[in-house]
């Protein structure tokens, strides 16, 4: 990636739940739309999102975000009351949501949010198709991590 296209990716994203990538093994990335109210998109444009804690659930031939908290603004209107943490329906596909049904109940699998972005114009989360990870993968996963860097600032001083 060219440093101008991590730049727009930089801003193009809303939040990113930097914890699923250590917690999980994610075999596959979904692309979901939001059903959104008015305060919560301008909350999205200011930026004012989390969704480390967020899960994704399956009801009803049905996806939905629980947990991500989107944080009104102060000017947000007075006769609407904004509940930070309510449930958001997601919007997948019939297909996508026939998979992932499957494999969530039989496999084993979860749902984990990865990242919450814009896509033209329109607010968009990344949903990971995952297995936990045991400790003793996540202890490689940040020996191989050191490993890395280590090899960088090698090759960095040899150059």
């Amino acid at each position: 990636m060219s440093k101008s296209e991590k730049e727009e990716q930089a801003a193009r994203q809303i939040a990113v739940n930097r914890r699923a990538r250590h917690e999980y093994h994610i075999d596959e990335r979904y692309e979901a739309g939001l059903a959104l109210q008015g305060w919560e998109v301008k909350s999205l444009r200011a930026g004012r999102a989390q969704i480390t804690e967020a899960y994704v659930t399956l009801k009803n031939g049905e996806a939905f975000l629980i947990g991500a908290h989107f944080t009104p603004l102060k000017q947000t209107c007075t006769h609407e009351i904004a509940d930070a943490t309510r449930t958001r329906k997601l919007l997948l596909h019939e297909r996508e949501l026939a998979g992932l049904i499957g494999k969530v109940e039989r496999a084993g699998y979860t749902l984990i949010p990865l990242d919450l972005h814009w896509t033209r114009g329109r607010a968009k989360l990344e949903v990971g198709l995952a297995k936990g990870k045991k400790q003793h993968d996540k202890r490689a996963d940040i020996k191989e991590k050191d490993w890395q860097r280590q090899k960088e600032r090698l090759m960095r001083h040899k150059a």
